[in-house]
């Protein structure tokens, strides 16, 4: 199973860009996406943005990573 994380563009340089999620920076190749700009949604997966995502769809997502974060195991 894979699992694809939202995060916000920051900046873009060539086909590299800095993104960020909860306050963490990374930078992931946008070769598979050259549509994105800066302030754009992405989902991140293995160093790239595979995809564009809206800030809704974004938002409601990290809401949900952060829920799970929160369970204990039973």
């Amino acid at each position: 199973m894979c699992l694809a994380i939202p995060a916000r563009v920051k900046s873009i340089e060539g086909i590299m860009a800095e993104v960020e999620v909860g306050g963490v920076f990374r930078k992931v190749s946008l070769q598979l996406t050259p549509e994105v700009k800066k302030d754009d949604y992405v989902l991140v997966h293995a160093g790239f943005a595979i995809h564009v995502i809206d800030e809704q769809e974004a938002k409601e997502t990290l809401k949900l990573f952060q829920e799970l974060d929160g369970l204990e195991p039973k």
